[in-house]
């Protein structure tokens, strides 16, 4: 029994798999899934009733030597109709993440936090909220469609509101360093595209997905809360850069990463591996190390961390 349940997850160079060359996906209901074995029927397995709170159970069918992963198809609401499923999981998803940033807008408004601080908590938080909601949705187009129009409504009203178009005070509070609504046509900006073409392009089933969005999120958030408050040694090539800010940011990014490649490999879009994880800290290492850099400073750290991401999580994935 013990063999049997320390093989669910395998942490071995097989397991990796690439996202061009990722599993098909299967269809998971509401009400049971299986977790296969890759051998013949006549050997040996184990299983494994559980049942959860949400009122369905759940039977693990263990082989001994090797496991088929279990991949959600989604949506986790409405299964046996995927358009109101996947509507349903962009509006609770929509609501969810809309509710936590009127939370920041009321703290902005109070001036509960400095306002650094309290545009650097939405930075960080909104988009690792938002990524939390995708088992919600559907595999495949569909599903990352649904979902990239939560971040692409986001990108609308940044750009009515830093053009001048539309008039909201808390949100520039809320986004913005000091004040200025034309702020948020830069740095906002790309945060919520980051978002949007994370999901819409690479989706769940990448670990390319989770590395920009985690060291956008919190890795570059980390890093100027940190830098902040212990960032007394600069770094000798910028001056408004800390040591303590980048360890902070990469090990943040690093982190948060292999938490959501273990969360989104329970749900099975992929398998989690050590040459994941490596790839994680690679990526998080370099987009700390491009961050501290003064051309990050010059175009801006919510294009260049996520475009380092990207492009160097497409040479390591």
């Amino acid at each position: 029994m013990t063999s049997s349940l320390c093989s669910i997850h395998p942490l071995s160079p097989s397991s990796f798999r690439a996202p061009r060359f990722r599993l098909p996906e299967s269809r998971f209901t509401s009400t049971h899934f299986t977790l296969a074995s890759y051998t013949n029927p006549n050997s040996s397995s184990t299983t494994l009733p559980r049942r959860f709170s949400f009122g369905f159970s759940l039977n693990l069918h263990v082989d001994r030597r090797r496991i088929r992963p279990v991949v959600a198809a989604g949506p986790m609401f409405f299964p046996e109709n995927p358009l109101a499923g996947d509507t349903f999981a962009m509006i609770f998803s929509g609501c969810f993440a809309l509710s936590i940033l009127r939370i920041y807008e009321e703290t902005a408004r109070r001036g509960i936090f400095d306002q650094k601080l309290n545009r650097k908590l939405v930075h960080t938080t909104i988009g690792l909220t938002f990524m939390l909601c995708w088992p919600l949705f559907s595999s495949g187009h569909q599903g990352a469609v649904m979902a990239a129009l939560i971040p692409g409504v986001n990108i609308v009203k940044v750009l009515l509101i830093g053009l001048g178009i539309w008039k909201d005070e808390a949100t520039v509070k809320s986004m913005s360093r000091d004040g200025d609504y034309r702020e948020l046509i830069k740095g906002p900006l790309y945060y919520a595209s980051t978002i949007a073409l994370s999901s819409l392009i690479y989706w769940r089933t990448s670990p390319i997905a989770i590395a920009a969005i985690c060291n956008l999120c919190a890795g570059d958030g980390m890093a100027d809360i940190i830098g902040r408050r212990f960032g007394t040694e600069k770094i000798p090539y910028n001056k408004d850069k800390s040591y303590a800010g980048s360890i902070a940011m990469a090990a943040a990014g690093f982190i948060v990463s292999v938490g959501y490649m273990h969360y989104f490999s329970m749900f099975g879009y992929f398998e989690e591996s050590w040459q994941m994880i490596l790839g994680f800290l690679v990526v998080s290492v370099v987009s700390a190390l491009v961050e501290s850099h003064p051309i990050s400073t010059t175009f801006d750290d919510n294009l260049m961390v996520p475009l380092t991401s990207l492009l160097l999580g497409t040479l390591v994935f």
